[in-house]
């Protein structure tokens, strides 16, 4: 009896440690975390099913249960949208883009290029599409 307690107590103490490293979207870690469930309860049923000497069951749900475990452990992931790449800007349409004037500094290009990457950069509530076509015309004028 005392190997059943442990047994079981083991499974469960799997399963909170695995539903505490759930960190993704929603519909992704719901999956997650009821395959995970699902997989301790299945070992649990397997450790009973041991226990009453039923090794065909014992084995069907370890299968079943490690099935569902590997399964919860695949991570999607939806890949960035690449920043496509377009034809070489001209340098009227970079100066356009930063806002400075045709005999502008490589100072001024560059705080220019700091003032609007302080508003379009992606972590600033920016995009990625206009952060890179500031970094382009700055690029372009630069380089």
């Amino acid at each position: 009896m005392l190997l059943i307690v442990l047994g079981l107590a083991a499974v469960a103490l799997w399963v909170l440690v695995r539903l505490g490293k759930q960190t993704e979207k929603a519909r992704r870690g719901h999956w997650r975390i009821s395959a995970t469930l699902l997989g301790g309860t299945c070992f649990a049923g397997a450790v009973l099913c041991v226990a009453k000497g039923s090794y065909i069951w014992a084995a069907a749900l370890f299968v079943a249960g490690l099935y569902l475990v590997l399964q919860s452990r695949i991570r999607t992931t939806t890949p960035k949208p690449a920043v496509p790449v377009g034809p070489q800007m001209s340098k009227a349409e970079a100066r356009a883009i930063l806002g400075v004037s045709e005999n502008a500094s490589s100072a001024d290009i560059q705080a220019a290029w700091k003032r609007l990457m302080a508003r379009t950069h992606p972590d600033q509530g920016g995009s990625e599409g206009l952060a890179a076509r500031v970094n382009a015309a700055r690029d372009r004028l630069l380089g």
